[in-house]
């Protein structure tokens, strides 16, 4: 029997247990694939998205030889989504003011004048 794909979703960051094959996902037991900002709340650079992208692989290795439970992957998820955090508020990401809702659900943006 095929064990089940198992996701972590929060606000900004999606993970499967899977692999993306002809742009579906398919279950795999050993990786894990990261969607990234599904509502396009950021803008993002090149310089973000590879600090995101080597923040997960990392959290990734560290887990490895553990099993890929919904326990670790909302475990990675949540650092991920405190790490797009720090990001913004350090100025290395924006929020995306063509935004379909913006709610600023990682605080208001710091402005030269809150600063």
């Amino acid at each position: 029997m095929e064990k089940m794909l198992l996701k972590s979703t929060t606000r900004h960051v999606r993970i499967f247990t899977a692999e993306v094959v002809k742009e579906d996902l398919k279950f795999h037991p050993n990786k894990l694939t990261i969607d990234l900002d599904p509502d396009n709340e950021f803008i993002w650079n090149e310089e973000s998205l590879k600090k995101v992208n080597n923040k997960f692989t990392k959290l990734v290795e560290e887990r490895s030889g553990k099993n890929l439970d919904d326990y670790e992957l909302r475990k990675i998820g949540s650092e991920v989504e405190g790490f797009i955090k720090y990001l913004l508020q350090n100025g290395l990401l924006s929020y995306n003011p063509e935004c379909r809702v913006m709610n600023y659900s990682m605080g208001l943006p710091k402005t030269n004048e809150v600063l």
